[in-house]
């Protein structure tokens, strides 16, 4: 059986001050939103802060719907088609499924003040929208070389000899502790005379070839990996659910020149997780893991937006935005179940362990872990030109530094999260182009075309850095790079109703990795891992949108 050594990897592994879950991983999932909307937003790239005039901007640039002149109800429906593919050492898996969405609905209501007095129109908006889709399916599997997840399950264990019940204590990671319960991991044996016999089941003190006792020590662990076998691995998610966008808005309009707005937007969370990992050492050995994870919870931010047309008789626009972190309140709910196959050495045969963590909490169907979240603030410059009624062109340029992100206890404490935050350089700040134009080949039909590209959060040697308390057994992330979003559109005006077709195509590659191992040697401690499963992600969605003016 392969050993892993513990006393030299306790300075990487500080434990945090209580059982925590969430990784700059988790930070990044809930950071980030989709481009979605109206059909006519998402059909121009969603390149429309300076160029205002719809409702979905009250959520990039607030000022945007001071422009409107009128009152504006309506909805939007989508359909959405997911893709994944996977490689892993020359093996490949497809992933793809479709699904419904009802994305948007929101309104405008247009005071009109004058047109005497600098202050033209005060404008009242309020929009609902699908920000973000967690849904995904994740496959790989393949031989992992000299790598395996039982070795992180080791290194986690920092020492421990007191495992009472592992999975009720602010000390112990549930990694850890499913390994240990499971006989995945043990602690090591020596003939150094210690507090901790090794006896048979019949409560024999066990003797080496030499007839020494041994003893358990507890600053090593052996795992069951066989020496010289290459694991097995097959690995399934699955990610569901989203975030939803509540935005109330407040406009102004200052001489048809110069627009200010605010939004106070609210948001919803649920979140759900599947993992199912299993590790195969062929001669009937090995294990399977799986997990289930729920975060639930809601948040709130500020934003804040202006549109200036500094010539008075040309319609160029610069817009301005800036919008708070959004400050979440969320719960973690987790439950982990593993069925272990051990050889018993002792007892000359195979093992079947069951270990189910609601077995351990009575009363419980999952831990529950409330922490607070917050998200980067969110900086928007934008610039937008009409060439007479037919053209209106929009550039777009967003940052958030996702490195700032920060974890805090439910009173409002960061030092609780004093690992996890310490681990947010391995995130960067994103960059985000849009660029749109729309076309009005006659007043009433419009052609429109969009282009929306964001930076990767993600250095290229970030990795999932769990802390040694974490109640976290999912050790999968991927590092996704850049995201890239066509879009095209077409919409018919009115005098009252309208309606507005858009097409998007998103996608974006990641690297994946089962788990990450941490070994140490001469030259401190190195961060590896199996070959990355290399992903491509994929998203066509259709949106439709219908609406009145009035």
């Amino acid at each position: 059986m392969k050993k892993i050594v513990m006393v030299a990897v306790l300075g990487l592994f500080v434990s945090a001050a209580s059982g925590l879950a969430q990784t700059v991983y988790d930070g990044a999932k809930l950071t980030g939103k989709d481009l979605n909307g109206t059909a006519r937003f998402v059909g121009m790239g969603g390149a429309m802060g300076a160029l205002g005039g719809d409702i979905s901007t009250i959520g990039t640039n607030p000022a945007g719907i001071g422009l409107y002149r009128s009152s504006d109800i309506m909805t939007s429906f989508g359909f959405s088609s997911y893709g994944s593919e996977s490689k892993y050492l020359g093996s490949k898996w497809n992933s793809d499924k479709n699904r419904a969405s009802f994305d948007n609905i929101g309104f405008v209501f247009s005071s009109k003040i004058g047109n005497t007095t600098p202050l033209r129109y005060v404008n009242f908006g309020f929009n609902y929208h699908k920000a973000k889709s967690f849904y995904k399916n994740m496959e790989m599997n393949g031989d992992l070389g000299n790598y395996s997840q039982a070795f992180l399950m080791a290194s986690l264990s920092d020492g421990i000899s007191n495992w009472g019940n592992p999975f009720d204590t602010n000390d112990i990671g549930w990694l850890s502790a499913v390994g240990y319960e499971g006989y995945v991991i043990s602690p090591s044996l020596t003939t150094t005379q210690n507090e901790f016999p090794y006896k048979d089941k019949e409560g024999n003190q066990v003797v080496n070839n030499e007839g020494k006792p041994l003893f358990y020590d507890y600053d090593y662990y052996n795992t069951i990996v066989p020496d010289g076998v290459s694991p097995y691995a097959r690995f399934h998610s699955e990610e569901r659910g989203g975030i939803d966008q509540y935005d109330f808005n407040i406009a102004f309009n200052f001489s048809d020149r110069f627009y200010l707005g605010l939004t106070i937007g609210a948001y919803s969370i649920d979140y759900n997780k599947y993992t199912s990992y299993d590790e195969d050492y062929g001669n009937e050995t090995g294990y399977k893991l799986q997990g289930w994870n729920k975060i639930t919870g809601s948040g709130f931010d500020f934003k804040f937006g202006a549109i200036l047309r500094p010539f008075e008789y040309s319609p160029f626009r610069i817009g301005l935005a800036i919008h708070t972190p959004v400050f979440y309140s969320l719960d973690y709910k987790t439950s982990v179940f593993m069925q272990s196959d051990i050889w018993d050495p002792v007892a000359n045969e195979i093992t079947y362990r069951d270990i189910d963590s609601r077995d351990y909490l009575p009363g419980k169907d999952d831990m529950v872990q409330r922490f607070r979240f917050q998200t980067p603030w969110t900086y928007n410059v934008s610039l937008g030109y009409t060439v007479g009624n037919s053209l209106a062109l929009g550039a777009e340029y967003e940052y958030q530094d996702y490195s700032s992100i920060k974890f805090r206890d439910p009173d409002g404490y960061a030092s609780a999260f004093e690992w996890e935050n310490s681990t947010t350089p391995m995130l960067k700040g994103v960059h985000t182009a849009r660029l749109g134009l729309e076309y009005k080949v006659v007043p009433q039909f419009a052609f429109r075309a969009g282009y929306n590209y964001s930076s990767a959060a993600f250095k290229k040697d970030a990795y999932k850095d769990l802390a040694i308390n974490s109640i976290q057994t999912d050790t999968d992330f991927a590092n996704s790079k850049s995201l890239s979003n066509y879009t095209l559109g077409i919409g018919y005006r009115g005098s009252t109703f309208y309606a507005d077709l858009a097409y998007k195509f998103s996608t974006y590659k990641e690297d994946f990795y089962p788990f990450i191992n941490v070994t140490v040697d001469d030259e401190g401690v190195l961060i590896a891992s199996p070959d990355a499963t290399k992903v491509t992600n994929t998203r066509s969605q259709v949106l439709f949108t219908v609406g009145m003016r009035f």
